[in-house]
């Protein structure tokens, strides 16, 4: 279920990242500076698990960031062995202790097998209940530890059939990378609404990640995504695909593409950067305003603001300069803090906006603190106008996928319309990117209400996969986890 959001940031919160390599030579080296190139989708822990070739398993793994965390080379030097898996966390589910911190590794018949995991399974709660019931003891409070679970229990002959076992036991949206004595796996959920990527090393190693940007930084040339629903095996003969759900139209994550992605990455065939420019300029078609300035809020409106400049002809300038040395607020959270909080972050170029008719573009507006602030600041920069635009709908219900949002009570456009968000940001002005407007700048001419494209759930209350657990309804759960394999 969805966490609260910290009190200093007012963005849905990122995922996970996942980074596995098979053949990477110093595949712990490899590993890190994937999980820091996808340090953005979690920075709250980060762990490695490598395997070496006498089949001994080494891990390392603590809260803080991948530099807190793999920045000695003694550490990198102890994690030995040619094939690895790695995570970035953001909890989503469970709280942020080092129990829970991925990858989750176990002792199976059949060797070791370490899991990292990225998304939310929404029947995870109900599947737990009925495993106590089993007998199984649960070592985290994260939802991947079901994977461990389901996979020992299962009566099938072979580490891949069990895990295929439990992949058709879960419901959710994922992304995952695991490694056992023989091979490195990936998989993705039948409907494909987390990414993971497939790329091929210098020396013919292959690596899987959850962003291309990842392959990037370690110099592993873009073979394809992961299809939706399909579950690879690397081993030293090569890669094996198997499809063992079926077929079905895929949504990936609308959200990727607006904020949670890296710019410079490529999500399923779309480079990043591009497409929230697309965004930007389809936004000034259905919203253009006579203003002065278009000024991104940073970092991750700026795209979208540099494509709406240059389809409204109206200059492009950082009128907001970002503090990129702060991470959360050090000081104690006083009601005087909460206020100031955004100027840590934020702080308005008043030598720009002064006087001028400026037109904000952000990304999303969730519970709408920040934005406030920041509209009240560039007034008290010297703004004669403050318009906002907003480079996705009105985020109006909650992700239960992996994404942390509020409750939908929380979502500012879940209680208000329009007209009210804009008196309450303090704008002269507030415009959303339409829907079928933010479909046509990702290359859909419509969206067709009975099959869309994408997983639009938090803008639409559209939920392609069932919500087993906000229903508590874990017995009918029980019927899932009789013995296989019979």
């Amino acid at each position: 279920m969805p966490l609260p959001l910290r009190f200093e940031d007012d963005k849905p919160y990122e995922e996970c990242g996942v980074f596995g390599v098979w053949n990477g030579g110093d595949a712990a080296a490899l590993t890190a500076l994937g999980l820091h190139a996808l340090q953005h989708r979690g920075q709250e822990a980060a762990g490695i698990v490598t395997l070496d070739e006498a089949g001994l398993f080494h891990a390392h793994k603590g809260l803080g960031l991948v530099g807190d965390n793999f920045g000695e080379a003694k550490v990198i030097a102890s994690l030995r062995g040619p094939h690895a898996v790695g995570h970035n966390r953001y909890a989503t589910t469970g709280e942020t202790a080092l129990r829970n911190v991925q990858p989750l590794y176990a002792d199976f018949e059949f060797g070791g097998f370490a899991v990292a995991h990225n998304g939310n399974l929404t029947n995870a709660y109900a599947l737990k209940r009925a495993l106590v019931r089993r007998g199984c003891l649960f070592q985290s409070t994260t939802d991947s530890e079901v994977f461990i679970h389901l996979i020992a229990i299962s009566l099938y002959s072979t580490v891949i059939d069990r895990l295929i076992d439990a992949l058709k036991q879960v419901q959710g949206a994922y992304s995952l990378v695991a490694l056992h004595n023989g091979a490195l796996i990936g998989a993705r959920d039948p409907l494909g609404v987390r990414p993971l990527v497939l790329g091929r090393l210098a020396n013919g190693g292959l690596v899987l990640a959850s962003e291309t940007c990842a392959l990037d930084i370690v110099s592993a040339e873009f073979v394809r995504d992961i299809e939706a629903g399909e579950l690879v095996v690397i081993d030293d003969s090569g890669l094996r695909s198997i499809k063992p759900f079926a077929r079905t139209d895929s949504r990936f994550c609308i959200f990727e593409y607006i904020y949670f992605a890296r710019p410079d990455s490529v999500m399923e065939g779309m480079p990043v950067y591009e497409t929230r420019k697309r965004i930007g300029a389809e936004l000034a078609r259905e919203s253009g305003v006579a203003a002065d300035l278009i000024v991104p809020v940073p970092d991750s409106g700026v795209p979208a603001a540099m494509g709406y400049a240059v389809e409204s002809g109206i200059p492009f300038e950082l009128g907001i300069i970002r503090n990129h040395y702060v991470g959360r607020t050090f000081i104690e959270p006083t009601d005087q803090i909460r206020h100031l909080g955004v100027k840590l972050k934020h702080s308005a170029n008043r030598a720009m906006i002064q006087g001028k008719r400026v037109v904000l573009v952000d990304d999303s507006i969730v519970r709408g603190t920040t934005s406030r602030k920041i509209v009240e600041m560039v007034r008290q920069a010297g703004a004669t106008e403050v318009h906002m635009r907003v480079s996705s709908p009105p985020t109006t219900h909650s992700c239960y996928y992996g994404i942390d949002t509020p409750e939908r009570a929380d979502l500012m456009a879940a209680k208000h319309g329009i007209a009210e968000m804009a008196r309450i940001i303090g704008v002269n002005s507030l415009a959303f990117i339409s829907l079928d407007g933010l479909y046509r700048a990702l290359g859909q001419a419509v969206r067709d209400a009975k099959k869309p494209h994408f997983c639009d759930a938090c803008f639409t209350g559209d939920y392609a996969i069932p919500l087993t657990d906000s229903t508590d309804n874990a017995d009918r759960q029980l019927s899932l986890l009789q013995p296989a394999g019979q």
